[in-house]
C-alpha cells in the first residue's frame, strides 16, 4: 500500500534539483540563473525562473553564504534623520538592494560627532557585510577609514579607502540649483535670494554655489545669504526679514519645506505670491503640488539615483575582476508652477 502523510506533516520545500527537473535543465543552470550569472541564454534563463515561480522556489541565502563565504548583506551608515531627503534615500536603499537579493543593516548616526562615522563602519564590519553605502550628508571632516570591502559613497567621502570607492551622489546639487535661480532671472527679476540649508551639509553648499554661480553669470547684485536649518519654521523667520525689503521679489529656498515657511511669512506681511513675491524651493515633496499655490521646486529622482549606484555596487560584488564602473546618476528637474511669475 502506499504510504501517504500523516495529517500536519511538513512538506519538503522545492529545491533547486525541482527546479532544474520541472525546467529541463542541469542544476548547475539553475544556480547560474538564481545567481544573475553570464552563459545563459534568455531563452533558458526564463525557462528557470518561470519553473521556480510555478514551484514556490526561493533561493536558500544561508546555504548560498556558507558555500560562497559572503553575507549577502549590505551595511549602510546613514545619518538618523526624519528629514524628506535623507529618509526617502534609506527607503529608496532598502528597496534596491532587496530587489538584487541582498539585506540590508543600517547603522544610524548623530550629527556633531566625528568619530560616529568610523565607529559605524566598524560596527557594520563586524556584522560581516559584503560592502558598505554611506549615505552622509553632513561634512564631519575626513574619515580616515582603510576598508577591505566595496564603498558606495551617496555624496563626498573624503579619507576612505577601499578596492573599490563608488560616488553616486556627490556634486548633483550646484546645476539644479544655478537652473532654479536662473529661472526667477529669466522672469525679470533683478536678482533672487537664498534661504540656505545648514552649511555642514554637502547640499546645502551646492546649493548655495550653484545660486551664487547663476547670479554672477546674469551680472545681478549678489545679497547675503539668509541661514535656515532645512525647517519649516527657519525659512519662517527668514521670510519676515525679507518681507520687510520691498525691494525683495525672488527666494529661493534651499528645501520645500524652508520655501514653504518662506511663501507664508511672505503672506502674513500683505505680500501675494507669486504677484509680488516668486518663490523657488527644492526636493519636490509630495504636497510640492498642492500648496497655494503650488510650488515652482527641483525634483530629486531619489529612487533612480539610488538605484543607479547599487547597481553598481552589486556589479562589483558579483564581478570583482571587472573595473569598476562609472556611475552617471539621473539629473535634477526644475519643476515649474504657480509660485513664479514676472515681477509686478
Amino acid at each position: 500500500m502506499a504510504r501517504t502523510s500523516e495529517p500536519g506533516t511538513r512538506r519538503r520545500p522545492p529545491g533547486s534539483t525541482d527546479v532544474a527537473r520541472l525546467a529541463g535543465v542541469s542544476q548547475k543552470t539553475v544556480s547560474r540563473v538564481m545567481n544573475d550569472e553570464p552563459h545563459v541564454t534568455d531563452e533558458v534563463r526564463q525557462r528557470v525562473l518561470q519553473a521556480a515561480q510555478q514551484l514556490g522556489y526561493r533561493r536558500n541565502n544561508a546555504a548560498r553564504a556558507l558555500t560562497s563565504g559572503r553575507s549577502n548583506c549590505i551595511g549602510v551608515v546613514s545619518l538618523g534623520s526624519a528629514l524628506y531627503g535623507p529618509a526617502t534615500e534609506l527607503v529608496a536603499l532598502e528597496r534596491a538592494a532587496r530587489r538584487t537579493g541582498y539585506a540590508v543593516s543600517i547603522v544610524n548616526t548623530t550629527s556633531g560627532d566625528p568619530g560616529g562615522i568610523a565607529g559605524a563602519i566598524d560596527t557594520l564590519l563586524e556584522q560581516g557585510v559584503d560592502a558598505i553605502v554611506l549615505s552622509e550628508p553632513i561634512d564631519e571632516g575626513p574619515v580616515e577609514v582603510a576598508l577591505q570591502v566595496p564603498v558606495l559613497a551617496l555624496g563626498p567621502a573624503p579619507g576612505v579607502t577601499a578596492p573599490h570607492v563608488i560616488t553616486s551622489l556627490g556634486g548633483i546639487g550646484t546645476p539644479p540649483a544655478y537652473e532654479a535661480t536662473e529661472h526667477l532671472l529669466s522672469l525679470g527679476h533683478r536678482t533672487v535670494h537664498h534661504v540656505a540649508g545648514p552649511q555642514p551639509w554637502f547640499s546645502a553648499r551646492e546649493r548655495v554655489d550653484g545660486w551664487r554661480q547663476a547670479l554672477r553669470a546674469g551680472g545681478a547684485v549678489e545679497p547675503a545669504v539668509l541661514a535656515g536649518d532645512w525647517s519649516v519654521a527657519s525659512g519662517y523667520a527668514a521670510g519676515r526679514a525679507l518681507a520687510a525689503d520691498p525691494a525683495v521679489t525672488a527666494v529661493f529656498a534651499g528645501n520645500d519645506d524652508m520655501a514653504i515657511g518662506v511663501i507664508r511669512a511672505m503672506v502674513e506681511a500683505g505680500r501675494a505670491v507669486p504677484d509680488d513675491v516668486s518663490v523657488v524651493g527644492f526636493d519636490d515633496i509630495p504636497i510640492a503640488a498642492y500648496l497655494n499655490p503650488p510650488l515652482t521646486t527641483v525634483l530629486q529622482p531619489f529612487d533612480e539615483i539610488v538605484q543607479a549606484g547599487i547597481a553598481a555596487l552589486v556589479q562589483v560584488l558579483e564581478r570583482p575582476d571587472d573595473p569598476a564602473p562609472d556611475v552617471t546618476p539621473p539629473q535634477c528637474r526644475l519643476v515649474v508652477r504657480s509660485s513664479t511669475a514676472p515681477p509686478r
